[in-house]
């Protein structure tokens, strides 16, 4: 079809030329009506153009637009026109399901607190190494409301807070149920189990999934481009596990639909190898491989560390450094010889700003990129790195614990999460598809599925 498409414009615009020689006046008749294309120029939809009612509650462009751009703000990307047409009728679909959980939410009297809304941004921007108020300073610069931001936070709060409610009695994982999986994971005892992030696209109906392909393919292009994985699952993925960032955490072959096993297999370690769209029951799911690992067998090291990093005023130039930057060195060098506590560090980077966070969590030495790992590595307890100059400061790194762990043994604690995001998952599923059965969805856009 694309071939005779473009045959069929070939013969056009060589009629075009043919037509033009010897015949000013058709040349001027085709600038006439340049002109008029020009003058008269195609009206914008106006920003509160409805595009869908759900139970009597508008949907509008302007949702849709802001939607958009935060997405595109969060992951990096650029907003353009070609991105948010891609994009829009997924963004349809997922603002249509949280109309549809927002009503739930309500119905079943949940409470949202404004105080767990603002916990959930600050996370957002402590796991991002943002200072408070970061976020919000960002989004108004870029032209997105922080009522977009919020009004997603809120929902997925609401969410957990409905599924609880719709586990009931099954929300509580017992002792029995956590030694069964216990006994089951030692039958697997040897073979390979994998650490998963996933993003889910939910497909209708299955006999027109183009638009969700279409979809689908289009984030793995933006995540092949850079975009990070756990943002892109968190504003799209379909899943519960979109909550985490995508993350499954680690899980055997046969809690896999086999067409993902297929894939994984041959995928990469640890290199943000992004797969093709995988058909599943229900739509389309994209995969990260994060680790793999031998049931039973995993030796590693864990680590805490603190880091201090002292921002530069500009910056570096290595041919022209600038005082405050020599001021900057020296001033680590004094550290390097004077500091000799991990709270001392915390509190360097305090006085410097807090530019990242001091405390990143407990560290496995294993996943970390060969430079870092290298480094660390070797260090003595409570002593200061050398200084990791960046072209924006320098950081300063102190090892306050280490120990050598079997990844593999899993504890009651990590046994009894899986078990119950599995019933979460579950759960979910069957009420969203009872919310869209019971829904009056009025479209007022073209859009499959929906």
């Amino acid at each position: 079809m694309r071939l005779r498409s473009l045959t069929l414009a070939c013969s056009l615009a060589a009629l075009a030329t043919s037509l033009s020689v010897g015949a000013p006046a058709l040349a001027a008749t085709k600038q006439d009506m340049a002109k008029s294309k020009v003058a008269q120029p195609s009206t914008p939809e106006p920003d509160d153009m409805i595009l869908a009612v759900v139970n009597g509650i508008p949907l509008t462009k302007r949702d849709v637009d802001n939607r958009g751009k935060l997405f595109a703000l969060s992951t990096g990307l650029p907003v353009n026109q070609e991105l948010m047409a891609r994009l829009r009728p997924q963004i349809i679909r997922q603002l249509v399901d949280e109309r549809l959980r927002t009503q739930e939410i309500l119905t079943r009297h949940i409470d949202v607190s404004p105080e767990q809304i603002a916990a959930a941004i600050a996370g957002i921007e402590r796991r991002n190494g943002m200072p408070a108020n970061a976020l919000r300073d960002k989004l108004a610069a870029d032209g997105v409301s922080l009522t977009t931001l919020i009004d997603q936070i809120r929902v997925q709060i609401g969410w957990v807070q409905v599924l609880r409610q719709e586990l009931g009695a099954h929300g509580r994982v017992t002792a029995r149920e956590i030694a069964q999986r216990e006994e089951a994971l030692k039958r697997e005892d040897g073979r390979t189990e994998y650490n998963l992030s996933e993003i889910f696209v939910k497909v209708e109906d299955p006999r027109h999934s183009e638009e969700e392909l279409a979809f689908t393919n289009t984030i793995i292009q933006e995540l092949r481009k850079g975009a990070p994985f756990p943002i892109v699952a968190a504003q799209f993925s379909q899943s519960q596990t979109a909550l985490d960032g995508g993350s499954m955490g680690w899980v055997q072959e046969d809690e896999l639909d086999p067409s993902v096993i297929n894939i994984i297999k041959q995928m990469p370690v640890d290199v943000n190898a992004i797969s093709n769209p995988i058909t599943v029951p229900g739509g389309f799911v994209i995969v990260t491989v994060n680790g793999k690992r031998i049931i039973g067998h995993q030796p590693g090291h864990l680590m805490t560390i603190r880091q201090a990093f002292l921002p530069f005023d500009s910056q570096l130039n290595p041919q022209q450094v600038t005082p405050q930057q020599q001021q900057t060195l020296q001033k680590a060098m004094h550290y390097i010889q004077t500091i000799h506590t991990c709270d001392e560090v915390a509190a360097i980077n305090k006085e410097a700003g807090e530019k990242r966070p001091s405390d990143p969590g407990e560290l496995q030495l294993e996943r970390m990129n060969p430079q870092m790992r290298d480094l660390l590595a070797t260090m003595p307890l409570n002593k200061l790195s050398r200084p990791l100059v960046a072209p924006d400061g320098i950081a300063l790194i102190m090892v306050c614990s280490k120990q050598e762990k079997n990844f593999a043994d899993r504890a009651p604690s990590e046994i009894a999460d899986q078990l119950m995001n599995e019933r979460v998952e579950q759960t979910a599923r069957q009420l969203d598809s009872d919310l869209h059965r019971r829904a009056m969805i009025d479209k007022r856009v073209k859009l499959k599925g929906v």
